[in-house]
């Protein structure tokens, strides 16, 4: 039996960058930055906020999006460069925030393929 995604859910934080904010600090223009990379702008997150606070977020709106409660998931991947902690990993900060006592959760360093190699260790 394969895994499939039951729910979806995302967050991004409140503060935005522009790349005109970014052309106030270094050398380069809107232009520039979208030309190359598509990007227009990114978000930032509060130094108060941490990385298992976005996956929580995003976390509690894909339980919603997936009709599911925190206690039925029974495993928690993070994909991230960016724990919280060395240890506790952010699944397992994840986990104690989303109220799970059952589930196995483990943070998988991959850098940009991150997600992916996530998506890969679940469906295992």
């Amino acid at each position: 039996m394969r895994s499939l995604i039951a729910g979806t859910g995302s967050y991004a934080p409140e503060r935005v960058l522009t790349n005109a904010d970014l052309a106030k600090m270094v050398d380069t223009t809107d232009e520039w930055i979208v030309d190359r990379t598509g990007i227009r702008e990114r978000r930032l997150a509060s130094p108060e906020q941490a990385t298992s606070d976005l996956a929580y977020e995003a976390s509690v709106r894909a339980l919603a999006d997936a009709g599911l409660a925190a206690e039925d998931v029974e495993l928690i991947v993070v994909g991230t460069v960016t724990p919280d902690y060395p240890w506790p990993s952010a699944a397992a900060v994840l986990q104690g925030r989303l109220g799970n006592k059952k589930a196995f959760a483990f943070d998988v360093s991959a850098a940009c393929a991150g997600s992916i190699y996530a998506l890969s260790i679940a469906d295992r």
